[in-house]
């Protein structure tokens, strides 16, 4: 993860992260509001230029490519006879760091041999998933909860989408034989289940169900494979109202 969080809005937005980047940089939108806006304009920019409309680049982004572009190192030159071992570490090497870096130079290309700033965008760019589109929502109501340990836990909530986001940072392991298990809460204090949630301590999951008219969610430790009720109380509670 590079030590700007903020200069991957760009590779995010052309779904050039690898998964635990991913996981990471949705974990920085849930807080910043800067980052989703440019997340969107992105998007944006990229469909309408995919049906012919000229629209320039967001400001910030030009500075944001040359810098990436400044930082990169480059590759070491290929030796005529490596090793076998020595080949094949090459070879597993992680790659998908350097597609950012390719991303960022040939935009920063597009934008220079355009002359007016025209963006260029390929067809086929991913349409927001459903945890962006909560976190990008308008009427997005954030809930935080801290634990022992410094773990945080932020349930993202959009009425007008009807859907829940949970993003959680440091979250410690559940005890042997348990899982987190997620719930919706109705007016009538019912308790729905939305879900188990993954094993890992960041994780940003989107709460199974409809949040329209929940009144709150929360968070319980279940036998492995989840209950139909909680069979404890909740260790965490985000009320809505």
């Amino acid at each position: 993860m590079t030590d700007d969080i903020h200069a991957l809005s760009g590779a995010y937005a052309v779904d050039a992260l690898d998964e635990l980047e991913r996981v990471q940089f949705e974990q920085h939108l849930a807080g910043c509001p800067a980052c989703r806006a440019e997340v969107a304009g992105l998007r944006e920019a990229a469909a309408q230029l995919a049906a012919g409309v000229e629209l320039p680049p967001p400001p910030a982004l030009r500075g944001r490519l040359m810098s990436a572009i400044a930082e990169a190192r480059p590759l070491p030159p290929v030796r005529a006879a490596a090793p076998a071992t020595e080949a094949a570490n090459v070879a597993a090497s992680p790659a998908r760091p350097w597609r950012r870096v390719l991303v960022a130079a040939a935009a920063a290309a597009v934008l220079g041999v355009t002359g007016v700033g025209i963006w260029q965008a390929r067809e086929g760019t991913p349409a927001p998933t459903v945890a962006e589109q909560v976190l990008d929502a308008p009427d997005a109501l954030r809930t935080s909860q801290s634990f022992t340990g410094g773990a945080t836990a932020t349930v993202v909530r959009s009425p007008s989408l009807g859907r829940a986001v949970l993003v959680t940072s440091r979250m410690p392991a559940a005890p042997d034989g348990k899982v987190y298990q997620l719930w919706l809460q109705d007016s009538t204090g019912h308790m729905v289940s939305a879900g188990v949630m993954p094993a890992g301590p960041d994780q940003v999951v989107v709460l199974q169900g409809d949040a329209r008219t929940a009144t709150a969610a929360g968070i319980s430790l279940e036998p492995t494979g989840g209950s139909q009720q909680p069979t404890t109380d909740p260790i965490a509670l985000f009320a809505f109202t």
